[in-house]
């Protein structure tokens, strides 16, 4: 299932349940303590790429009918030159769901990464840490970039959950700001929050004993993923993914759901305005049978989905690979954080998911309101 966790629950702007379990392996004796970082997944695509575009919307720079053509040159001749960021960031714009890009630089008798892209040693051409003692070819990300504009399209419209806009979108941000994402994030959002144990790269920033391991990696790294990020594309780009790469705790992440919750306010501090949370936070084509809202996930339109089905409708959020979960409920004043390791010693099984935990939490959750 999981090795351990954290779960927090607030509710009215209050922490009213913070707890740990289990410890950070099966074998280990590290037990779970409150400041641990976990490596929160696709939760980063909520918690650093989703404002800092909410950010540029509200200044003018971008619309939600923004077409990529128009926020990168790049794109202007590529078969997703009218792509909107409405569409895209709904999932609903026939990009694939992803690319192994790291199978791309295995050798191919070995399986093991290959001599043309990766060195055991640091230099100036080979400068992209990926995992200890493993450090792949400086330009990788512009390869990344090009193979993403040139992918093909699905033949048809229909909700397909992608992580292409969000490399997509720190391509774009990046650029506009001529700073790199994780750079970004901090000083934007994370100091002034005080969501001080959330990071990208913790290895360069805190003991090892306080991140929690991620997976015993025997397909592209060969290593316990501990401190590095556990995705290989966002690891390919130095660990700063605009759709993984940020490490966190419950507390942390519950101060940022808080903040959208709370429409763009928190600790005194307006960040956006309400109406662009609004904005972001609406399902535009749920007539067409796709929940999601504008980065957000959003509840079930039938009985399958990503929530307890017993969410308002208003309520939003998001999982991740790892196991980690976080949902806001405007309606109850709810925010929920479940951060986990279940990728941990394998991510092959997903047990986690199949017997509904995070969900089943959820439910017992909703059952003990009392007003």
């Amino acid at each position: 299932m999981t090795p351990g966790i954290q779960l927090l629950v607030a509710r009215k702007g209050k922490v009213i349940y913070n707890k740990n379990f289990g410890k950070h392996t099966y074998s280990g004796n590290e037990m779970v303590a409150s400041d641990d970082i976990y490596d929160v997944a696709s939760l980063t695509k909520i918690l650093a790429t989703l404002p800092l575009l909410m950010e540029l919307e509200e200044k003018g720079e971008v619309t939600l009918d923004t077409k990529l053509s128009q926020i990168l040159p790049s794109y202007k001749n590529s078969n997703k030159a009218n792509i909107t960021l409405k569409t895209m960031l709904s999932h609903y714009a026939r990009l694939r769901p992803w690319e192994p890009f790291y199978a791309h630089t295995l050798d191919t008798a070995t399986r093991k990464p290959s001599d043309k892209y990766y060195r055991t040693e640091r230099s100036e051409k080979f400068n992209i840490e990926v995992a200890n003692n493993l450090y792949l070819r400086s330009d990788y990300p512009d390869s990344i970039q090009k193979i993403i504009k040139d992918s093909d399209l699905l033949s048809r419209t229909q909700y397909r959950y992608s992580d292409f806009p969000y490399y997509i979108l720190k391509k774009y941000i990046e650029n506009y700001y001529d700073r790199t994402l994780d750079f970004l994030v901090q000083e934007h959002f994370y100091k002034s929050l005080g969501a001080n144990n959330t990071m990208y790269n913790p290895y360069h920033k805190i003991s090892n004993k306080k991140i929690v391991p991620t997976e015993v990696d025997d397909y592209y790294r060969f290593q316990e993923v501990h401190g590095y990020v556990h995705d290989m594309g966002a690891a390919m780009q130095n660990g700063i993914g605009g759709h993984a790469g940020i490490f966190s705790n419950a507390n942390d992440v519950a101060k940022i759901m808080q903040l959208f919750l709370q429409k763009g306010f928190y600790g005194g501090k307006r960040y956006f305005k309400p109406e662009t949370l609004d904005k972001f936070n609406t399902c535009y084509f749920c007539d067409k049978g796709n929940r999601r809202g504008i980065g957000f996930d959003k509840p079930q339109l039938g009985k399958e989905g990503p929530t307890c089905g017993c969410v308002s409708l208003h309520s939003f959020g998001h999982s991740g690979f790892t196991g980690t979960y976080a949902w806001a409920d405007p309606d109850e004043e709810i925010v929920y954080v479940f951060l986990a390791n279940r990728t941990y010693p394998s991510a092959t099984y997903n047990l986690l998911l199949k017997e509904n935990i995070r969900t089943d939490i959820q439910r017992l959750i909703y059952e003990a309101i009392i007003e």
